[in-house]
């Protein structure tokens, strides 16, 4: 094959690919609200089709996006606190959040329209290709840094890296390596029962590099599902492959995941396993090496090594090498004695630094200690976790206010990603500290427990502490009436085809599981994924119809 040849077939490859939408998921997907709010306009100035098409029957967009949005005026106005610019303020954010959600279903909707579906399939295999090639050279930079062919079990430089390596593996988003893992959990999915082997395993790659433990259960589920219901035999054979790889990750490179699952499920049931640590071993700051050193250390040892030298140089008449005083019978042929580091010395231990946000939170804390009932007191550690525990404050709320039951709280005043945000904490983004608002609901319960949990040890700052979840804002937020929109205007938006979907059913069962550890909706990321590989998956299997 002659390079004009390969040529050619690279440019009637890339010639399919929708790069509109191509370049507006990479930026769209990017953490940034400000990129993502370019790729909106970008994405609208260079494929500008405003049919929203709202119907009760044949709407183009789920109207759960449009009636959550009615649920929040009508709360907005039976408050009467729209007296109150801060809230007002707070609302309309809620509402560009909303807004934006539905521009961007649109695009991936004109996309999926208005390209054959070969075309769809190879942009988003475009996509996870970026996506690996990011994940893996963040990887390769973090075993350069580390010196390490494997830094999940590096120990050095205070555990820069170790169990905790995976964090840093964003990918092209760089968002959270939840986001990345839940990405990549959808594409091996995709990629499985489209029998493009080659990229499932990479993708799969990529997703036990993050080191998500929650969304390695998730995909443990949705395996589960297709190896008894929706799989071929090589399919069989691939779901057992990555099983493997899975299992090799957490039992050879990353063990210390199996550790942690192990002792939060131990402190979930209150149970304890005795360990014993010996004692450490103080080494000389010249005998330990630069990578578990701090800068300051680094500064000191090469001060000692520059007045050892210049010791020697000074009393050199009275300096023996060592040569000249070993024995003519000792043999110099065998390998020296290296002193291997001790990862008991203070340079392999985990320092729990207090950082700025950290800072902010428990001067908060303190301020407002009266009205913080779990991390104003010092009470006992729970043994559930946290997110249990934020359901049982929205339920117990909810029955002690039972005029909240059917429409909830309002927009930004219980469980959301808004609420945390109009804090003015950066919790969950930047937002003007003069125009801050704190619900009192808020207040003394999902932001109480988020700040017991993130003012703690680094141990405690896991999603399992974590309030977040989908499920629980809308319940508590726009109530029962909220639910219900959701299960029938959207999730029955995709179900109505459901008899046809091949990778679109463990996807829908994916994603449901997704929305229990996240404000997913809000943070503007996989959920709009999620609906390109639906809205194609429908396409492809039933052409004619109209989702």
């Amino acid at each position: 094959m002659n390079n004009n040849t390969v040529t050619f077939k690279i440019k009637e490859w890339t010639r399919g690919i929708d790069w509109k939408l191509l370049i507006f998921l990479l930026l769209f997907l990017n953490v940034k609200l400000a990129v993502k709010i370019a790729a909106v306009i970008l994405a609208y100035v260079l494929r500008p089709d405003f049919r929203f098409g709202i119907h009760l029957k044949k709407s183009r967009i789920p109207l759960f996006y449009f009636l959550i949005m009615g649920i929040a005026v009508l709360n907005w106005i039976l408050s009467g606190v729209y007296t109150d610019i801060n809230y007002d303020l707070t609302v309309l954010t809620g509402f560009f959040f909303w807004i934006l959600c539905i521009l961007a279903f649109q695009q991936i909707r004109v996309a999926v329209e208005n390209n054959p579906v070969e075309n769809i399939h190879r942009t988003i295999m475009v996509f996870f290709l970026i996506n690996a090639i990011f994940s893996f050279a963040v990887y390769l930079a973090i075993m350069w840094d580390a010196g390490s062919m494997n830094p999940y079990r590096y120990q050095g430089q205070f555990q820069k890296y170790f169990m905790g390596t995976g964090d840093y593996i964003k990918g092209v988003t760089l968002d959270t390596s939840t986001t990345n893992s839940v990405l990549n959990a959808f594409a091996v999915v995709y990629f499985l029962l489209r029998n493009q082997f080659k990229m499932l395993l990479l993708c799969m790659a990529v997703l036990v590099l993050t080191g998500s433990n929650t969304t390695n259960l998730l995909l443990l589920g949705a395996f589960i599902f297709l190896f008894i219901f929706k799989s071929n035999k090589p399919q069989k054979s691939l779901i057992v492959i990555c099983l493997a790889i899975l299992i090799a990750f957490l039992a050879g490179i990353s063990p210390q995941n199996n550790t942690y699952v192990e002792g939060a499920w131990q402190k979930m049931f209150g149970k304890t396993t005795a360990t014993h640590l010996l004692p450490a071993k103080i080494i000389p700051l010249e005998q330990r090496p630069d990578s578990s050193l701090s800068p300051a250390e680094k500064k000191q040892k090469l001060a000692h090594a520059y007045l050892d030298s210049m010791y020697v140089l000074i009393h050199q008449k009275d300096f023996t090498p060592a040569s000249a005083v070993l024995s003519p019978n000792i043999s110099l042929s065998a390998k020296p004695l290296v002193v291997k580091d001790d990862i008991h010395s203070a340079g392999f231990q985990h320092k729990n630094d207090t950082t700025v946000l950290e800072k902010n939170l428990i001067k908060f804390v303190k301020e407002k200690k009266t009205d913080l009932p779990i991390s104003g007191t010092a009470i006992p550690r729970p043994r559930i976790p946290g997110k249990l525990i934020s359901f049982k404050q929205t339920l117990t709320y909810l029955k002690s206010h039972p005029a909240t039951i059917l429409t909830g709280t309002g927009i930004g005043n219980f469980s959301s990603k808004l609420a945390f945000r109009v804090t003015a904490m950066k919790i969950a983004g930047s937002y003007p500290q003069r125009f801050a608002y704190i619900n009192d609901a808020f207040k003394k319960n999902h932001l109480d427990l988020y700040l017991y949990y993130f003012t703690n040890v680094d141990d405690l700052h896991s999603i399992a502490n974590s309030p977040n979840s989908t499920y629980d804002q809308l319940l508590s937020e726009y109530g029962i009436a909220g639910l219900a929109c959701f299960v029938i205007f959207y999730i029955g938006f995709f179900t109505k085809h459901l008899k046809k979907l091949t990778y679109g059913i463990p996807l829908l069962l994916l994603m449901a599981g997704c929305f229990l550890f996240e404000y997913w909706f809000e943070q503007l990321s996989i959920v709009i994924f999620f609906e390109l590989l639906l809205l194609l998956n429908i396409k492809e299997t039933n052409p004619n119809a109209a989702a």
